[in-house]
């Protein structure tokens, strides 16, 4: 891939030579003609670096997301919804399906964690670039003194694996709950107990459920989410990374933030992996992340080579 990326770089910088000269002699038909390679070849290196960015085994599948308030009270609550939204937004803009498995809503505002299933191209190899904990700084609309609070969620992404892909998962190490799955009052009160919860006993890995009508529905999705959890895992091990993972994804406070976003006293979007910064703070939450999830991916991928 590396040849033919830079045999395509060379030929874009012989095309754009070409399309410079036709322009100075006047002669429109070959510039025209220089312009449409130019365009073609600038296409097909665009897919060799989308190819480079998004190699890995499970990148073109569908992922699994999962959303936890952390340090921030109801600023933090409030917060993971509005992360929840931002990232459902970008899935709506790719043209992905997204499906809610859970909502666990906090009591005063927001909610306490989310978790979706997202069907797409490459929703897996985008969206893994949101892993990690995000902060929030603005004036809280919580606080009745107008002060400046600084909240914090998590977001979590899974790759969804097929159903082929083999996990093994023993009945021994789990644990299944029941509960009542909470509703929005009156006719929507769940009045059984239908949701599911799934501890994998060995490795503390908790899923949940509880957004289908029925108990068998809600299990079968919560079993679907443990085997990516599981697989996840796994590779994580496999690679000496795991305890690392685990504790920065349940540090979700001061100093493990990959990304801030600051709505005052200026307004300014800041990923700290990549230092790219934007003041289109209001396009980020409104799902606009290309040019952020893009930077981060091709900086990954030059570490690697």
């Amino acid at each position: 891939m590396v040849g033919s990326y830079d045999a395509q770089v060379r030929a874009l910088s012989d095309a754009e030579v070409l399309l410079e000269l036709a322009e100075e002699a006047g002669d429109e038909e070959s510039a025209k003609e220089a312009a449409a390679a130019v365009a073609v070849i600038q296409k097909q290196l665009d897919d060799l670096e989308f190819k480079r960015m998004l190699s890995g085994e499970l990148d073109a599948g569908g992922a699994i997301v999962q959303i936890t308030a952390g340090a921030g009270g109801v600023d933090a609550s409030d917060w993971a919804q509005m992360l929840m939204r931002m990232i459902i937004r970008y899935c709506e803009r790719k043209g992905w399906k997204v499906d809610v498995v859970e909502e666990t809503m906090a009591e005063e505002a927001g909610i306490k964690s989310a978790t979706f299933t997202v069907a797409g191209d490459y929703a897996y190899g985008l969206l893994k670039a949101e892993n990690g904990v995000h902060r929030l700084v603005r004036v809280s609309p919580f606080d009745g003194a107008g002060r400046r609070q600084t909240s914090f969620a998590a977001i979590t992404v899974t790759a969804d694996i097929d159903d082929d892909i083999e996990v093994d998962i023993k009945d021994v190490d789990l644990r299944i709950d029941t509960y009542r799955a909470g509703g929005a009052g009156g006719q929507h009160v769940n009045k059984t107990d239908s949701a599911v919860r799934i501890t994998h006993l060995p490795t503390g890995i908790v899923v949940q459920c509880q957004n289908e009508r029925s108990q068998h529905a809600n299990k079968d999705k919560a079993f679907k989410l443990l085997r990516a959890k599981m697989y996840d895992y796994e590779l994580a091990k496999r690679e000496a990374k795991a305890a690392v993972e685990l504790a920065a994804r349940l540090k979700i406070e001061w100093g493990s933030q990959i990304r801030s976003y600051v709505l005052f006293p200026y307004q300014q979007v800041n990923d700290h992996r990549t230092e790219l910064k934007t003041s289109d703070v209001d396009g980020v939450l409104d799902g606009d992340l290309d040019e952020l999830i893009r930077t981060h991916l091709l900086q990954a991928a030059n570490a690697k080579h």
